[in-house]
Order: C-alpha cells, then structure tokens, then sequence
C-alpha cells in the first residue's frame, strides 16, 4: 500500500474487532502450523547429544564436526530464500507438506549415514524443511489470526522451538540412559546417536499430518480467487458475527494492486532493499549475533567450566531449556499487551548487562588442568548470567522477531521479504556457530563480549528503525 491508500478508509472494516466463536480452534490451528518450529528446535539441539559419539565414529576433529554441525543451517538459509515465492504459487499449506516430507527423509538418513558427507547431506535437507517451515509458519499463522490474538498466536513458532530443544534434550537423555550411558552403545542394533537422530521422524510425521487437517490461509485463497473458500476459512477464525463481504473486501483492496511476490519487488531503496526489507534482515541479524545458539549447540562446555560432571550436562541443558520456556510463556502474556518494541528493548538491555557478566566471569577461565576451569564465585557469576542472558532472549527477540517478520510487510512482499529475513537468520546463525569454537580457543571472554556489543548496538536499532505492529491489521502495514 502507498502512504496515500493507507489514509484512505479501508473496505469492510472489522478486521481489528474480529473475536472467533472457538478461539480453542483458533489456538489448534496455530499450533499446527508452528509445529515446524517444534522441528528446528529439535533439529537443533539434537545434535549436541551425539556429537562425541559423531566424532568418534567418524574420527574427525573439532573444525570438520563443526561444519557437519552447522550444515543444517545452509539448508535452512536456502529453504527460507525460496519458501516464500512457493508459498505464492502452491499455498501455505502444500509448503508445510512438502518440508514434512524433507523432515522424515532427514531423519531417516541422518540415523542410517555410511559416511561423514552422507551425514552432512541429509542434514542439509533437514535444514531446508527446516527453512521453509521458518518463513511459512509465521506468515501463515499471522494470516489466519485475528489482530487482537495475532501477537499471542504468532508468538507459538518461538513457543514451539524452545519445547523443541526441552524434548530433544529428554529424548536424548532417555536414550543415552538405555545405552548405559554411552552415545554409541547400541539399542537394537543401532547405535544411541543414531536414534537421537532418527527420533525426529515422530513430530515430522505428526506434522504432515496436521497440515491436513488445518486450513489453507484466507489470503492465499482470495489471491487465486477461491473466495467461497475463503469465507469459509474467515469464518472460522474471526468469527460468525463478521462482515465476511467486507473482510474479502478489505483483503483484495490491500491485493488490488499487487502481483505475486518476488526478488525483484524487494528492490529499490538507496541501498538496494527497501528500507522495510533491511529493518526485517537487522532483526534476524541481530537475533543470531547475540549468540544465542552458542548456548544450545556448546552448552556442555559451560557446564563442565563451572565443575559439573559431563554425564550430568543433558540434564542442565535441560534446565536451560525450562528458562528458555519461562521466558517465552512471559513473552507470550505480554506480546500483546504492552507491545513488540517495549519487549524487545527490555530483552536487549537484558541480555547486554548477562553477557557482559559472562564476558566477566570467562576472563577468570584457567586452562592448565586441560579443561576450561572457572574460580568459585565466577563460576557462579558465569552460570547466572548464563540463565538470565537466555530468560531475557525468550521474553523479548525470541519471540518479537518472530512475530514482527510475520507481521511488518506490506502484503504485496510479505511472503518474499520474509524469506529474506529469514535466509538472513540463517546465515547469521550458520556464522555464529562455526566461529564459536575458534572464538573460545581464541578468546571465550572475547567472545562473549562481542555477542555483548550487538545486544546492546540492537538498543539504538529498535528505537530508531523498527515499527510497533500491536494490534494493526496485516492490510495496514506498508
């Protein structure tokens, strides 16, 4: 929309007030459509309970299982780039088929590898799922939510990760209690890596399924002129009481000029992108360079610095997990409330003032026993910041990025500008990753200062560039 139509009376009206008669049914479908975002929590966190046991079968040193552990991201950032001009074209929901069956077919190859590429290649399918499941499930959610739920509903793809990553870490320590305590001591004639991996064929099944059972989005059905279809889908989760007339209307008065999304339209801005595109790709940006992955994906080495036992790590992972579950329930009670940048402004400060402490509390670290090793009240220090960085990122960027790049596009992009900001996240999160090890063999003060420095640089960002979307209708934006 051009500043000149977004003063002008919207058709119909009604899209704020709409209140659905079976907001359970509502939830049900969001929670359907977030269960992608269960996957790449899963994905993601998995990984870290097989990656001894990776190492020795396939006797391959720090910097290669590095890049095996972050190949899934490469898939993730391909998935994301063109999830969103096949959503245009096919649906939302054949998408959330189609990475269902990416999902089951990474699964199986990652449990059944004959060799380290093998691995690497059916992670890397995984992880365009994975990608296409990240672009999609925020957009479809948010096209299928009423304004005054949409923030809550959104906030369901960071909900669904972070219990994700909760019962991958269970998951793993299940099995590795089956297996005697050993990653590669054989359950049924498979090692136990391999079935933390091959677990993950469960929620892809389940996944599928339920994208059979959930509606394909309202917008996407008046975009190829199905508007019967449309209705129908309006009436479910807006309610019987709205002007169904008005709320098509007002939909294809926000698409009247508009074609479907591509590379292309994304262009124009001084410095290349609209200036919408890149506030969407510094969000993803800044969401992975705070370091927040190098929590899940490393988490055993902080643990093990601050003298815990290395058998007992998945369950303090675990404990992790439950500060990451907290935060983004909190997250999702106020979203809607007080709004998407007062969230985000409390999480950056936040997490600028815990990594700081960790930068603090690592700059103690003694190496001469061949372990990192932290002094009491450092330690301390080192695993409360820990705690308090990851509450303060799920009770804010966790959850508003999400919702913000569900919401932020004007329609006529939505679907590619978010693929874009998504490809963005993975890249980040891809360099995140394979750094960390030589940040901390270099340096983990060091790191942990850097990831500090972007937190609060994110400060200046929102406050300067980043719109409120509380409680605005998907055809306001633009």
């Amino acid at each position: 929309m051009t500043s000149s139509t977004a003063q002008a009376p919207v058709p119909g009206g009604g899209g704020r007030a709409a209140h659905p008669d079976h907001l359970g049914h509502v939830i049900f479908i969001a929670a359907a459509a977030a269960m992608g975002g269960f996957l790449f929590g899963y994905d993601s966190s998995v990984i870290n309970g097989a990656v001894v046991a990776i190492r020795e079968r396939f006797d391959v040193g720090s910097a290669v299982l590095a890049q095996v552990i972050a190949a899934a991201l490469i898939g993730c950032a391909l998935g994301a780039a063109t999830a969103g001009r096949m959503a245009d074209r096919i649906g939302r929901i054949r998408c959330m088929q189609i990475a269902a069956v990416l999902f089951t077919a990474s699964a199986i190859g990652s449990a059944l590898p004959f060799a380290l590429w093998d691995l690497a290649f059916w992670r890397v399918v995984g992880g365009f799922g994975i990608g296409m499941a990240s672009v999609i499930g925020p957009a479809y959610i948010a096209e299928v939510s009423p304004a005054a739920y949409r923030g809550r509903l959104a906030s369901f793809q960071q909900a669904a990760i972070v219990i994700g990553i909760a019962v991958s870490q269970l998951v793993n320590w299940g099995i590795l209690n089956l297996a005697g305590g050993d990653q590669r001591g054989e359950i049924g004639g498979l090692e136990a890596w391999q079935w933390m991996l091959g677990v993950m064929v469960v929620p892809a099944v389940l996944y599928g399924l339920m994208s059979f059972v959930i509606p394909e989005s309202p917008r996407f059905l008046v975009s190829v002129g199905r508007t019967d279809d449309a209705k129908k889908v309006l009436t479910e989760v807006e309610g019987s009481k709205i002007d169904l007339d008005g709320r098509v209307a007002e939909i294809e008065h926000a698409m009247r000029s508009e074609h479907k999304s591509t590379f292309k339209d994304l262009l124009g801005g001084r410095f290349g992108f609209l200036p919408i595109v890149w506030i969407g790709i510094g969000l993803s940006v800044f969401q992975q360079l705070v370091g927040i992955n190098v929590i899940f994906y490393y988490s055993s080495s902080l643990w093990q610095s601050v003298g815990i036992d290395p058998s007992s790590s998945f369950l303090y992972s675990f404990e992790t997990s439950v500060v990451n579950i907290i935060g983004t329930v909190i997250a999702m009670i106020f979203v809607d409330r007080i709004g998407r940048k007062p969230l985000a402004l409390i999480g950056s400060v936040g997490m600028a003032i815990s990594l700081g402490l960790a930068a603090w509390a690592f700059s103690y670290k003694d190496t001469s026993g061949g372990n990192i090793a932290l002094p009491h009240t450092q330690g301390l220090v080192a695993l409360i910041a820990a705690n308090c960085f990851v509450l303060f990122f799920a009770l804010s960027w966790g959850v508003v990025v999400w919702v913000l790049l569900g919401e932020m596009f004007p329609g006529r992009i939505r679907a590619a500008a978010l693929g874009v900001a998504a490809a963005a996240q993975w890249i980040a999160n891809w360099v995140i990753t394979v750094s960390f090890p030589s940040l901390s063999d270099w340096n983990l003060s060091g790191a942990y200062v850097i990831y500090a420095i972007f937190a609060a640089l994110s400060i200046p960002f929102i406050l300067r560039w980043v719109p409120e979307t509380k409680g605005k209708a998907l055809e306001e934006m633009g």
